[in-house]
């Protein structure tokens, strides 16, 4: 099963590393992220900049794009890894391991597989995905 690991900020988080060599936070993540690759869990992951960001809001027709990201730092999303692993207890661990989420968050979210589906088997854009997800190389 895939879990997405989502690296949330706090402000504790954002203080703290005001006080970090910012090349040891680099060498923490790189071994985290080779542990993953190395035990053939990692799937993809991203770090993402604050810088540009946008926001684009569905209340009102047509949307309404504004600067971003969001203004409260608990809301702001760091980045991002999708893992694979056997049960969710395995996500867990392997988030639990992440150097840089110390005095942050990490929310862990399961991707949806193609069995939560089978009742739509016969929707179009169900087949649609199975399709693009193997031109796209993706499980």
């Amino acid at each position: 099963m895939k879990h997405m690991l989502i690296m949330r900020a706090t402000a504790e988080a954002v203080e703290a590393s005001k006080q970090l060599d910012f090349n040891e936070v680099l060498n923490a993540m790189g071994a985290y992220n080779e542990s993953m690759i190395k035990a053939g869990v990692m799937v993809a992951g991203e770090g993402l900049s604050y810088e540009p960001g946008y926001v684009v809001d569905f209340a009102a027709e047509p949307p309404i794009v504004s600067d971003g990201p969001y203004g409260e730092v608990h809301e702001l999303f760091n980045g991002f890894w999708i893992i694979q692993t056997a049960t969710a207890e395995e996500a867990l661990e392997w988030a639990k391991r992440c150097p840089s989420a110390r005095a942050g968050k990490l929310e862990v979210r399961r991707v949806h597989e193609d069995a939560d589906f089978e009742a739509f088997a016969d929707n179009e854009y169900v087949q649609k995905e199975k399709e693009w997800r193997a031109e796209l190389g993706a499980n």
